[in-house]
């Protein structure tokens, strides 16, 4: 199991954590890439402020494993839109551990965006490409994709109204959330039925390998909806393509 460190240590900007030996096991042949990705997120990570220095010692074990492990509910080959990706988290973790995916990084602030594309750059990612907006301006622009993931980003109603129509239909959406999953969920019914929702389950990931599994609710989209401003399904047609990867 992982063990993570003290959460009360403190790293000087530029250093990395020393990897527990869970995160070799996760990433495989590409744990080199994790690698680099947790040394740029220890670097200018932080002193960008894309995260906080009390971050910097649990890069991996709260961040990138974390992240990474919910790759384990998303079948191969399919196209992956992780919503107010900041860091790239979940998404440019999903895009390591999983060359299979293509990934599609939705973030509407120029600096985050300018820091992904640096990363990216240098990672070689190729299965990765980065879209400058709020999910809700690029429907039409990278629609529709298999799954939509999202951390951190909003409520679960909000986060449901903005990724449902980047979906294809049967397209699922995985939000990573806390305790409070299964409360989010009941709480959210009536938004999530309006945008086509039709099955919702919490379930955990990398219980094999993390002290603390990642908890992400799963929801199923049926026919993918619109939501006006007045909480109503919009009548605006479709025209989508794929992300060109």
């Amino acid at each position: 199991m992982e063990q993570g460190p003290d959460a009360d240590a403190q790293l000087p900007v530029g250093v990395a954590p020393v990897a527990p030996p869970a995160a070799s096991q996760i990433f495989g042949d590409r744990f080199g890439l994790a690698e680099r990705y947790v040394a740029h997120l220890a670097d200018t990570g932080v002193s960008h402020g894309l995260l906080g220095p009390r971050e910097a010692p649990r890069l991996w074990s709260r961040h990138v494993l974390n992240c990474a492990v919910v790759t384990e509910l998303i079948g191969q080959d399919q196209l992956v839109a992780d919503v107010g990706s900041g860091a790239g988290l979940p998404g440019l973790a999903m895009a390591i551990r999983r060359p299979d995916l293509q990934v599609v990084l939705i973030e509407p602030l120029l600096r985050r965006v300018t820091w992904l594309q640096r990363v990216v750059d240098d990672l070689e990612l190729s299965n990765v490409v980065i879209e400058r907006g709020r999910a809700e301006q690029l429907w039409d622009a990278i629609g529709p994709v298999d799954v939509v993931t999202s951390r951190a980003v909003s409520a679960l109603d909000n986060l449901a109204t903005w990724s449902a129509p980047l979906l294809r239909p049967g397209g699922v959406m995985l939000p990573m959330r806390g305790s409070s999953a299964a409360a989010d969920v009941e709480q959210s019914e009536k938004v999530l039925a309006a945008v086509g929702v039709t099955g919702a389950d919490v379930v955990e990931c990398g219980a094999q390998w993390l002290d603390e599994p990642t908890t992400v609710v799963r929801l199923t989209v049926g026919r993918p909806q619109r939501l006006s401003k007045s909480g109503a399904a919009s009548k605006k047609s479709k025209r989508s393509r794929r992300a060109r990867l």
